[in-house]
């Protein structure tokens, strides 16, 4: 078959969605060159076996899959490339693979980059007797401080990261009870999400700088705020009906102004990074915490993207805290998410990091687009359907039929329940084809 790379991926995908299972996985191995090994793994065949999940968390007493598909249609920086969406709810992936479709036929352009490399590890000093004292110690010590951190992550420190700088801040007490001292640890964790990294740094430098300064050293733990490390990701398209664009434009200034507009917003961007980071094996909680905080870094909850429209062109941009890992962990450890970077055909945080920022982006621009045409409800509930059938107790028989009569009476009756799929299904049942 003579076709380029471009080509054969689109080839890979027609129809990809209407597919069964196993020719499904048939072109996910031939695009990511899995093996028959890797295949049964995506199956559930020992995905997760519990003698590894006992290693993972406390009190195992089994372990709950979800389902796990695949983002299509995506140039991401001038590459093709499948993304692995762990996820339980319905037209997510539909909607951003539509999307990135929608986008590639439109020639639009998505393309990201990463700000900075460091996480910040925090070390509070709560209540001082002489803070100009402290400060002036601190400053003073401060490179016997930085040697001091990297010798206690040598390892780290061999495969080019480390303790890179050390802050001082003071702060206000709430409680009006004078100021307290926050030393800011940051650290290049290279390819890990860097949590157990920076929390044993700022550990082991409690009782030095507790010498050094004279003071009781209160908390020692990492900041999921990490704003020296930042994603970000831009998508252009010219080729967009100006009423459409327009009506993105205006999302945006609507969750500008409303907080309660804000938070279903940059929801709507987790539901494209969220099934990402759990595909990975990464800390999806830590990543929303970061994501939020500093969309209120200003003290006014914002939306994490912004969507333009000059007249010609609509840009959409993404920038936000990221910080996630390729190494260590469960990402190394659980079979899967070994198999969602080799699907990806990545190996470094930074690449992860930016593909998340992307899909984020494209997830909210269809939701906006949704909302600026024909409404969330539409395509949701069509493949709403497929779950209510089987919730109605459907047989393996009887899904097809009770998934088209639905549809049908979507589009009759504009909504559907699950009354109505138990109901549809008796009048199957009682005349059968």
């Amino acid at each position: 078959m003579d076709k380029n790379p471009l080509d054969r991926f689109e080839f890979l995908l027609e129809n990809f969605h209407r597919l069964p299972f196993e020719e499904r996985q048939d072109r996910l191995a031939q695009w990511c060159d899995l093996d028959p090994q890797e295949l049964q793994i995506l199956r559930g065949v020992n995905a997760l076996p519990v003698e590894t999940a006992e290693h993972f968390i406390e009190n195992v007493v089994g372990v709950f899959p979800l389902p796990m598909g695949v983002a299509t249609y995506f140039n991401i920086d001038g590459r093709d490339l499948l993304i692995p969406m762990a996820v339980e709810e319905t037209s997510i992936i539909a909607a951003v693979s539509a999307t990135a479709k929608w986008l590639r036929r439109n020639e639009g352009k998505i393309t990201t980059e990463c700000r900075g490399r460091v996480i910040i590890g925090q070390i509070q000093i709560p209540r001082l007797n002489n803070i100009d004292y402290a400060l002036a110690q601190l400053e003073e010590n401060k490179l016997e401080l930085l040697a001091e951190a990297n010798q206690l992550v040598p390892g780290l420190v061999a495969r080019g990261g480390g303790i890179r700088e050390i802050e001082f801040r003071t702060l206000d007490r709430e409680d009006g009870m004078g100021k307290m001292l926050v030393l800011h640890v940051l650290c290049d964790p290279c390819d890990a999400m860097g949590a157990n990294l920076i929390n044993q740094v700022c550990e082991g430098l409690k009782p030095l700088i507790e010498d050094i300064t004279n003071e009781r050293v209160g908390l020692c733990i990492l900041s999921n705020l990490v704003d020296g490390r930042l994603a970000c990701a831009k998508v252009e398209i010219e080729n967009i009906e100006p009423e459409t664009a327009i009506g993105i434009e205006e999302a945006t200034q609507f969750a500008k102004s409303d907080p309660y507009r804000a938070a279903t917003h940059n929801k709507g961007v987790l539901n494209g990074i969220d099934p990402i980071l759990i595909a990975t094996g990464n800390d999806w909680r830590a990543v929303e915490a970061g994501i939020h905080a500093y969309t209120a870094r200003s003290g006014k909850y914002q939306p994490v993207t912004t969507w333009k429209y000059d007249g010609k062109k609509l840009v959409g941009e993404f920038v936000a805290p990221l910080a996630v890992g390729t190494v260590g962990g469960v990402t190394m450890l659980h079979p899967t998410a070994r198999l969602a970077l080799k699907i990806m055909g990545i190996s470094t945080a930074e690449e992860l990091a930016r593909i998340c920022a992307a899909v984020g982006l494209v997830q909210n621009l269809g939701a906006l687009k949704a909302l600026a045409t024909v409404g969330i409800v539409k395509g949701h509930m069509r493949l709403h359907a497929a779950n209510l059938a089987l919730q109605a107790g459907a047989s393996e028989t009887e899904l097809p039929r009770l998934k088209e009569e639905l549809s049908r009476a979507l589009a009759r009756e504009k909504r559907i329940n699950l009354s109505r799929a138990k109901q549809i299904l008796e009048e199957i049942r009682l005349n059968p084809v």
